[in-house]
């Protein structure tokens, strides 16, 4: 890569603690901004090549999506490079990327989730239950769970601090059944735990369990289950935050526990709670069924 994206890459790691997963990321949104540069310097592009190159990337089939982070890891890079690498001028700065239709999360039904909570025996029963209780309970990040050591749990007060996005940490609040399976999945961990070891939730060799690991065994059970929708950690977080939303309408409290900086990100449960008053309001209100014709 150019120096000055290697020392952009290099103060992301040392500032802002980003994960492994999301430097990768960084490196290869660079990339893309390096090959359709060519042989361009940086300081040279202006607004119309980044215009270009958007089209270019569009027309290669990326979503509104994955533009959107593109152009957001390039003008970070930017606004880096006025400040530390002498560029005068931010070309990123006024472009957006397409509109981006809003996706509704994946919300498991309460019935849905009862099934999941189903109890199973052995190490990994006894571990995948305490797993998927955990993220119900707490609305958890996958890379939030994963992450969490034995001191981070405090089972008298019923409390977990998670690590979130941007290295910011947070105390939530822990269910009494969740609790009660953590409890249980303690007993089995300490048998296979290494001595070193600080995580809550191990693999059958001992070490820290690996978010692909999760996910994997998350799938699995509602497979075992035969759930038609397909579950996966995240699908318990949006559970939690839509049934919890319907529950207690208290859309800070929500955002809070689930570590969104903006509350905005956090509304797009309340469409989810609509959906679920509109389909009430269809099957019981008396004006909303249609009447049949009579000749």
């Amino acid at each position: 890569m150019k120096p000055a994206v290697e020392r952009y890459i290099e103060r992301l790691r040392s500032e802002r603690y980003l994960s492994s997963r999301s430097i990768e990321q960084y490196i290869r949104d660079l990339r893309k901004l390096e090959d359709l540069a060519g042989d361009a310097s940086f300081k040279s592009l202006e607004t119309t090549h980044i215009r270009r190159f958007v089209s270019i990337l569009h027309a290669s089939g990326l979503g509104p999506r994955t533009l959107a982070r593109i152009l957001s890891v390039w003008r970070g890079f930017f606004g880096y490079a006025l400040s530390y690498e002498g560029f005068l001028k931010n070309p990123v700065k006024s472009i957006h990327a397409p509109k981006q239709k809003k996706m509704l999360p994946n919300a498991l039904s309460p019935d849905e989730v009862v099934r999941l909570m189903s109890p199973d025996e052995g190490f990994l029963g006894i571990r995948d239950l305490a797993i998927i209780e955990l993220f119900y309970s707490s609305g958890l990040r996958l890379s939030e769970l994963t992450g969490i050591d034995l001191n981070h749990i405090d089972l008298a007060e019923g409390l977990v601090t998670v690590r979130g996005k941007g290295n910011k940490s947070r105390i939530i609040p822990v269910g009494a059944k969740a609790l009660e399976a953590i409890n249980n999945w303690l007993k089995q961990r300490k048998l296979r735990a290494r001595s070193s070891e600080t995580a809550l939730f191990i693999s059958q060799l001992g070490k820290r369990l690996t978010p692909r690991a999760v996910q994997y065994r998350v799938e699995a059970k509602a497979r075992k289950l035969g759930l038609v929708q397909h579950v996966h950690p995240h699908a318990l977080r949006h559970s939690f935050a839509s049934h919890l939303l319907q529950s207690c309408g208290d859309l800070r409290a929500v955002q809070e526990m689930l570590g969104h900086a903006s509350i905005s990100t956090t509304q797009i449960y309340t469409h989810l709670d609509f959906q679920h008053l509109a389909k009430i309001y269809d099957s019981a209100h008396p004006r909303a069924k249609k009447k049949t014709t009579v000749d």
